[in-house]
């Protein structure tokens, strides 16, 4: 059993983390750790002022970043690279423009993990795992794993699917 001191609920709390406390019990209590919740941007709400103002502070600009997966393979990690549709702290939606902050309580240099190419190639891991590592439940992560088997199925067919189970194992 894990044990929880007033400190250590406090230094949960201060990193963004929703704590509660069952006091009705003389054990040790055993808090519950909510993670912060996603927040999405949407575009489309935003004024042509704050357009205006987020276009004067952040300018395009056109650096080197990896266009593969050989050449970020050497890049310092936690990848520096937000802007590259595999790392994992903010989602683009390419039809509404939105962006989704998955770790809001986080900065970027403090995420475990960085890149879903890297997590990728460590291999089979839990539901739970992945949702950790996706702010999302594990619930979400087996409704976007079937989803995904259909997505395979329909499109390849029987065959892919059975190549990937063999492939897999």
């Amino acid at each position: 059993m894990l044990k929880y001191d007033a400190s250590t609920i406090e230094d949960d709390q201060d990193q963004g983390l929703e704590i509660e406390v069952d006091d009705d019990d003389d054990r040790d209590p055993k808090p519950i750790v909510r993670r912060v919740r996603a927040k999405t941007i949407a575009m489309k709400r935003l004024t042509k002022e704050e357009l205006r103002i987020g276009a004067l502070l952040y300018p395009e600009r056109s650096y080197w970043r990896p266009k593969s997966r050989g050449e970020c393979a050497n890049v310092a990690r936690p990848c520096p690279y937000v802007s590259c549709k595999y790392h994992l702290y903010i989602d683009v939606n390419p039809a509404t423009g939105s962006i989704k902050i998955n770790f809001p309580d986080l900065e970027v240099w403090e995420l475990q993990h960085s890149c879903a190419l890297d997590v990728a190639s460590q291999g089979g891991i839990t539901l739970e795992e992945v949702g950790e590592i996706l702010n999302l439940t594990r619930e979400r992560i087996r409704q976007v794993e079937v989803r995904g088997l259909m997505k395979l199925k329909e499109h390849g067919g029987e065959e892919l699917l059975a190549y990937l189970a063999r492939a897999s194992e």
